[in-house]
């Protein structure tokens, strides 16, 4: 990939759960997650990972020259580990809700809540979001993916929401994005049942975009942004288009992620068992991967 690495964040310090590259145009910025997982660090959602995601793309998204001269540019949200995101940080859910700490859990929620908005948007409304999944993108990991306008995903990984294994939904938007791309009963029936699909079955229900060969997603990714910028202005005015004629509001997001707490709150002992048993398997997981 022939981009060159760029630090955009106040005073250019570096980041120890992300790593960023970009053009040299400045037209595409590339986010990969979990650069710190050979330290055998889950690659899910933790407190740490998201403020270093959040606090970059705000960087990208405010740069004064983007707003004085407004031109198309990709964001595309990459991992540097085996999986895309294996969803949230479980381990952090468990003792919130064993401590009843229902304002952190809530903040936690929010966050989620801002980032994906901020995605779905564009960043302010210049930006073409790109999930490039090449590996498994579970729970968050999913939602991260939909809130994406394009999911380009390599053959040979699986996608879903798992949440009703220690019964919960997938609260951060995963309702409200998959109903964007597939009827509001197929949402459901995914949700509720929990699975994992590969993304080969998902491209066939209009979920998954494009896909890719196994190591190819990359150039994949360029050529679709190559493709886009012949047409800058065409795909700047369809990211306006879909907020209005398809939107997906804050407000909705955040009511739907305050249920998520209620509902997590009022886990019992055998669901919160089971979340613990998930943990320690995304910890073997990644030991695995780690050595491997």
């Amino acid at each position: 990939m022939s981009i060159n690495s760029v630090e955009h964040f106040a005073n250019n310090r570096r980041y120890k759960t992300i790593r960023v590259e970009s053009e040299s145009t400045g037209s595409a910025h590339w986010l990969f997650m979990h650069s710190d997982v050979g330290a055998g660090i889950r690659p899910c959602f933790r407190r740490e990972l998201m403020e270093e995601m959040w606090g970059y793309l705000s960087s990208i998204s405010t740069r004064s020259e983007a707003r004085l001269h407004p031109r198309m540019r990709h964001l595309v949200i990459a991992s540097d580990s085996s999986a895309y995101n294996l969803g949230g940080d479980l381990e952090l859910f468990s003792a919130l809700i064993k401590a009843r700490n229902r304002e952190r859990l809530l903040e936690y929620a929010r966050r989620c809540v801002e980032g994906v908005h901020a995605i779905h948007r564009g960043l302010g409304g210049d930006m073409r979001t790109i999930a490039l999944v090449q590996g498994d993108a579970l729970g968050g990991g999913m939602e991260l993916a939909l809130s994406c306008h394009t999911i380009v995903a390599e053959r040979g990984a699986c996608m879903g929401l798992p949440e009703v294994v220690f019964g919960l939904f997938p609260g951060m938007g995963a309702y409200s994005f998959l109903c964007k791309r597939v009827s509001p009963q197929l949402a459901e029936k995914i949700i509720l049942e929990g699975k994992l699909h590969p993304v080969e079955a998902l491209h066939e229900m209009g979920i998954v975009d494009v896909l890719a060969d196994k190591g190819e997603g990359v150039q994949v990714v360029q050529e679709i942004i190559r493709q886009q910028q012949r047409a800058p202005h065409a795909h700047l005015a369809l990211n306006a288009v879909r907020s209005l004629a398809q939107p997906v509001g804050y407000d909705e997001l955040m009511g739907i992620t305050e249920i998520w707490v209620d509902s997590a709150l009022s886990l019992d002992e055998r669901s919160l068992r089971t979340m613990d048993r998930i943990v320690k398997a995304q910890h073997r997981r990644t030991e695995v991967a780690s050595v491997a």
